[in-house]
């Protein structure tokens, strides 16, 4: 008699996730990753996954919350129309806003620069039971501050502080950071969104010629190409340096809007799937008391009277 293999959520889902992960980043080559890859998938095939994983997800994020005991850190990086805001708008779409936040980093505020460089991330991190979305998030840190050193200058740093080490040793404190979330129940979820630079050139030319999508553009959006190869080592040396065991980045091909859906989602849900996610089981002693609870609210609808079967 053969047994039958029973194929889990984890394993659907693992060929749109494991291609994209990098666990261990010192042999890691950015070129090496497609931004067009679709994973076998047309884009109807896709939009159904990524429907399904908004169920799932929303599922998942209920007893999550019921349960109070994990968190999910989801950090999205990419460069400029990478696809950041709708992705965060598409994959979490149904999911229950008060067990989910998002954060948006922006240019630091004054009282931002006079904390460490962990500070503003560190006090918007979620707490237990809850999604955390960082839409950029300290990583910029050691990204446009590097491609712009006049920010590092803003931020007050000791100047025998900032040496040539000092992007080592940003890395250094974000892997033990991370470290340290991740031992106190904290799942962190690092997504880079890859996009091409003939991608990136149509989508600044859609905001263009959509009025709805205007406001998105500016100029110093074009002026930041220009630096598109300086930008691309340094993500390439992020990855190198902080994809860990346990806070891995996921290199998502970002080409294709649906596609990178698909892997954002995909690995979110499993690995909620992962965490044995459950609603807190009631004891003997709160059920005697729900039993207590039901004939009042009974016995008030009836006015005392026994109650119609």
């Amino acid at each position: 008699m053969s047994k039958t293999t029973v194929r889990t959520l984890a394993d659907e889902l693992e060929p749109f996730i494991s291609p994209f992960r990098v666990e261990g980043g010192h042999k890691f080559h950015l070129k090496s990753y497609k931004t067009n890859a679709k994973g076998g998938l047309d884009k109807e095939k896709g939009e159904a996954l990524i429907a399904d994983n908004r169920k799932r997800l929303s599922d998942f994020q209920e007893k999550l919350y019921a349960q109070d005991r994990w968190s999910v850190l989801v950090l999205l990086q990419g460069m400029d129309a990478s696809g950041k805001d709708s992705a965060i708008k598409s994959i979490f779409e149904g999911v229950n806003p008060q067990g989910c936040e998002v954060t948006s980093f922006k240019q630091p505020t004054s009282k931002e620069l006079d904390h460490d460089f962990m500070w503003r991330s560190a006090i918007a991190l979620p707490e237990r039971g809850r999604i955390g979305i960082f839409n950029r998030s300290y990583y910029e840190e050691c990204l446009v501050t590097r491609v712009h050193p006049d920010i590092l200058k803003a931020e007050k740093l000791p100047p025998r502080l900032v040496t040539k080490h000092i992007w080592r040793e940003r890395f250094e404190d974000i892997s033990a950071f991370e470290r340290y979330l991740t031992r106190n129940g904290t799942v962190i979820l690092k997504f880079f969104l890859n996009i091409s630079k003939e991608e990136q050139r149509q989508r600044f030319l859609d905001r263009l010629e959509e009025p709805a999508k205007n406001w998105k553009f500016s100029m110093g959006d074009v002026t930041e190409r220009a630096r598109w190869p300086r930008y691309q080592a340094v993500y390439q040396d992020i990855v190198r340096h902080t994809s860990t065991p346990f806070a891995p980045w996921y290199v998502v091909p970002a080409d294709h809007k649906w596609f990178a859906r698909v892997v954002i989602g995909s690995t979110i849900v499993a690995a909620l799937e992962s965490l044995d996610l459950h609603f807190p089981r009631v004891d003997p002693g709160s059920r005697e008391e729900f039993k207590a609870v039901r004939k009042a609210l009974e016995q008030e609808a009836t006015g005392g009277k026994k109650s119609r079967k």
